[in-house]
């Protein structure tokens, strides 16, 4: 873990007790590439702003100061953080997990736990208890819903699906992180006028239709299985197009 500072920049930093997070973003680099950063600092900047967080110069630098500090070479999902205690901005360097072509799902749907939906960072603790209850029912990820019923995304992806030649996104009133990668997946869609909806769908009719975890660490992962209620995963028929599209975007961090 590293903290930063405008007059040492970002220096290791001291023991203490962990501390709340106003803010988080992360993503994959790898061999000193990344999708999206541009994209990836205006939403933790647009963040910062939402919390009062420091003023903008001060983020700019840090900014700077960061991307300089990331890893060149191997496979990395770093993570910034701007905390509540006397307001830090931090870096977290870990070497990125075993990165997924695919997802198992657990198909009863968890009631959304998160304050802050649409900010990340604060609610990441209940969340990861979220993937604990799916992994003990034999999943990787578990869905997020309305008291309704409403599917909204997973506890760290966004959830797309098709409905016969049509994307299909939760509609925008929904409260959902606004996702870089999907945003990404939204915009060619568009371009090569693929027809994309917002949409309001209970988990039970997702059966047996292709459905996507999308993110910026493992990209986009088509669902290839269900746990907990009788569904089926439909063909997963266009996630390898669309996923060696998404890898090309990858592009070199600037120079040091």
């Amino acid at each position: 873990m590293l903290a930063w500072t405008p007059q040492h920049g970002l220096k290791a930093a001291g023991p203490g007790a962990e501390r709340r997070l106003l803010v988080a973003d992360s993503w994959l680099v790898r061999d000193g590439r990344m999708r999206g950063p541009d994209r990836h600092r205006e939403r933790f900047l647009r963040s910062c702003a939402e919390c009062d967080g420091p003023p903008l110069r001060r983020l700019l630098e840090f900014w700077q100061d960061m991307t300089a500090a990331l890893p060149r070479t191997g496979d990395w999902f770093p993570r910034v953080e701007l905390t509540a205690e006397s307001p830090e901005l931090r870096l977290l360097l870990r070497p990125a997990p075993p990165l997924g072509s695919e997802v198992r799902l657990w198909a009863a749907g968890q009631p959304d736990p998160r304050a802050v939906p649409r900010r990340k960072g604060p609610d990441l603790a209940a969340l990861a208890q979220v993937r604990r209850r799916a992994a003990d029912r034999g999943a990787q990820e578990a869905v997020l819903v309305t008291p309704s019923g409403v599917v909204l995304e997973s506890a760290t992806a966004s959830v797309l699906w098709w409905e016969d030649d049509t994307l299909c996104l939760p509609a925008a009133r929904l409260p959902v992180l606004p996702g870089v990668t999907m945003g990404l997946v939204r915009e060619r869609a568009v371009r090569l006028g693929v027809p994309v909806a917002h949409r309001e769908r209970a988990l039970a009719e997702l059966d047996g239709r292709e459905v996507w975890l999308v993110n910026a660490l493992h990209g986009i992962r088509p669902v290839t299985g269900w746990t907990g209620e009788a569904m089926t995963a439909g063909p997963a028929t266009r996630a390898a197009e669309w996923r060696e599209w998404l890898d090309g975007l990858m592009q070199p961090l600037p120079d040091k």
